[in-house]
């Protein structure tokens, strides 16, 4: 790099109190523990946040184009975030000269929502509360203060290993509704032996096809073998007035949930609680497992980065490399209850239309105002950026979410593992004041987000708490492309494209599903697909993909599923040369134009070998794929 470093030392004196050596080079160094006018140097590093002050002052005071990238590198260990990393314009590079975020070699720099949790005694006796076969099992440990606060938390990790919320039933089991009532909103369940004690905080888990409902429970009314709930408000009212997904309940199937989050139902090993009353966290270890040298991590942040420009000022060419994004809290289902119509995207506003129908679609009997849930990283109007060879672990909702406004975003060579949510958010669900039905043109196009590439990315065990959310959830995108990547591990679908349940012009087209690798998916919901379209979208093509085997759940009803699915108002696409297991598909209400060709277990061996991961980023896939508690 080439430019005079006279206005850099005239600038009121903006480095002062450090030495000039960082200046002369377009790179700065981060520790978790930087100094704040450190010498910027990999022996003597700033701040995270100093060095990216470093580098927007470089930028701000520069007298001739830059023509090399400014580097700012983070040196190993965990920085601990008690709020947002955020990135605005002003840190904007430029094609000859990006802004670069990346971890110094052979370095692993995480960056972390969470607090640890320490000192853990093994409860002494039989401790009220605590049921009779967690007796000398069980250890306690004092919750964290945050700002000498109180603070919530819905996850604990010990070991890189979520823990199970207290629960009933254990993991892998559940019991049936008896009745629901949505006139009373109000349900009965069985009594289950040892439900007693402070229940504050109990929640209920419903099973409702391509989703779950998560109500937090306001009324527990035991009469001899039934119990008849109530739920707070506001997802009471949502719970019981929406159409659909709804509860399946007939004369030979029952809807299946379970309940969580009280004391006197930590009963198994991996189990915990959070008394938020007393601040005591309870937790039974898991065999092998020594509380006294453990890793106990709560999380705090819901997001960790938010890059946040403006159409009219996108934040622009930023790259972020080798970086980790880990332990993240999603806290609405604590405050709100949690009621999703599709995708984990939550209903505000839901009821059934009486008569049916709109000036847009005729036959709609249901309406649906929707909330998104957040992202470990948050994108919004941002252009030319790249994530490579970065990790997203241990995340309470969701993992990467490209909200609004994006272009020219490349994602390739991650991780996105254990993650309560979905990995990837992309695009609109027409979410926020509009109804998810209608059909999304922006008057602003500035606002669709477009040249999408999702490529080479290992995603698994995603959607371990919110069952319905999906590896890769891609709404209204166009001349996007999800190729090559590795998805395994799924309770729902696998890769899902569109939005809107529409046969109208929509701002969704030519957009490429090729060649990725999707096993072991449709694990516990039902109406579901390995590769899932909705609506119109001209020149969308989907090809070459491997849909392996499905892992069907003994709780659901009739599953109602496809190795590909094409739901509602799919029209105008080419659907070839796709390697599935079965024969099985699915075609919902089909549209129009579709072309749909040598789809099967008899596409060449040639493709089927080819799918997945490229040969440079094969070396993710011994990565451990830990499912998490379901």
């Amino acid at each position: 790099m080439k430019m005079s470093l006279l206005p850099l030392v005239i600038a009121a004196g903006l480095f002062a109190d450090s030495t000039l050596s960082s200046i002369h080079a377009a790179d700065f160094w981060a520790a978790p523990k930087g100094g704040e006018k450190s010498a910027g140097t990999a022996d003597d590093p700033l701040s995270l946040a100093a060095a990216q002050r470093r580098a927007r002052e470089l930028r701000r005071l520069a007298t001739a184009p830059m023509n090399e990238p400014v580097r700012i590198i983070l040196r190993g260990g965990t920085y601990a975030l008690n709020e947002a990393w955020g990135l605005r314009p002003e840190d904007s590079g430029t094609a000859q000269s990006p802004t670069r975020f990346e971890a110094a070699p052979g370095e692993q720099p995480v960056l972390c929502g969470g607090l640890p949790v320490s000192t853990w005694k093994k409860v002494a006796g039989d401790a009220p509360g605590l049921p009779a076969a967690s007796a000398g099992e069980v250890w306690v440990a004092e919750a964290p203060l945050v700002g000498e606060r109180l603070r919530e938390f819905r996850q604990l990790w010990i070991d890189d290993h979520k823990a199970v919320r207290a629960r009933s039933p254990n993991r892998g089991e559940m019991d049936r509704l008896l009745t629901w009532d949505k006139v009373n909103e109000t349900t009965s369940i069985p009594a289950r032996p040892g439900l007693t004690g402070d229940l504050t905080g109990l929640e209920m888990v419903i099973y409702q096809q391509w989703e779950i409902a998560l109500l937090r429970i306001r009324e527990f009314t035991r009469d001899g073998d039934v119990v008849r709930l109530r739920f707070h408000q506001p997802e009471s009212r949502v719970q019981f007035e929406h159409p659909w997904p709804a509860p399946i309940m007939t004369e030979s199937y029952r809807a299946p949930f379970f309940l969580q989050n009280a004391l006197c139902l930590l009963d198994a090993a991996g189990e915990w609680y959070h008394d938020v009353s007393a601040r005591r966290i309870y937790y039974w270890p898991r065999p092998g497992e020594d509380m006294a040298r453990a890793t106990a991590i709560v999380p705090l942040q819901e997001t960790l980065l938010d890059v946040a420009g403006t159409l009219d000022r996108p934040v622009h060419h930023v790259e972020f490399k080798g970086l980790s994004f880990a332990h993240t809290a999603w806290m609405r289902p604590a405050l709100f209850g949690h009621v999703p119509h599709q995708a984990g995207f939550y209903m505000t506003e839901a009821y059934k239309m009486l008569p049916a129908g709109t000036p847009e679609k005729k036959g709609l009997e249901n309406q649906a105002w929707l909330g998104r849930p957040p992202g470990a990283v948050r994108l919004w109007a941002a252009q030319n950026i790249r994530f490579e060879r970065c990790h997203f672990d241990h995340l309470g909702s969701a993992g990467l979410d490209a909200e609004h406004g994006l272009r020219d975003l490349t994602v390739e060579g991650c991780v996105f593992r254990d993650i309560a949510g979905n990995g990837l958010q992309l695009g609109k669900f027409q979410d926020g004041g509009i109804e998810t039905h209608m059909p999304y043109n922006p008057a602003d196009d500035r606002e669709v987000s477009a040249r999408l590439r999702i490529a080479n990315n290992f995603i698994s065990d995603c959607a371990n708490e919110d069952w319905g959310c999906l590896g890769i959830a891609a709404g209204y995108i166009r001349e996007s492309v999800i190729e090559h990547n590795e998805l395994i591990d799924l309770p729902y679908s696998g890769i899902s494209l569109g939005w809107g349940w529409t046969y109208l012009s929509t701002a969704q087209r030519d957009n490429w599903v090729h060649a990725n690798r999707i096993t072991r998916f449709g694990q516990i919901l039902y109406d579901f697909g390995g590769i899932y379209h909705l609506s119109s979208s001209p020149g969308t093509r989907i090809t070459e993909n491997v849909v392996g085997e499905v892992t069907l759940n003994p709780y659901a009803e009739k599953p109602h599923w496809g190795h590909l699915y094409l739901d509602e108002g799919s029209s105008y696409m080419t659907v070839r040369d796709n390697w599935t297991a079965t024969d099985q598909r699915l075609f919902n209400t089909k549209g129009f134009g579709v072309t749909w060709e040598n789809n099967g277990p008899s596409v060449s061996d040639a493709i089927r070998e080819a799918a997945g991961l490229e040969p440079a980023y094969r070396d993710l896939l011994p990565m451990p794929a830990k499912p998490s508690a379901r």
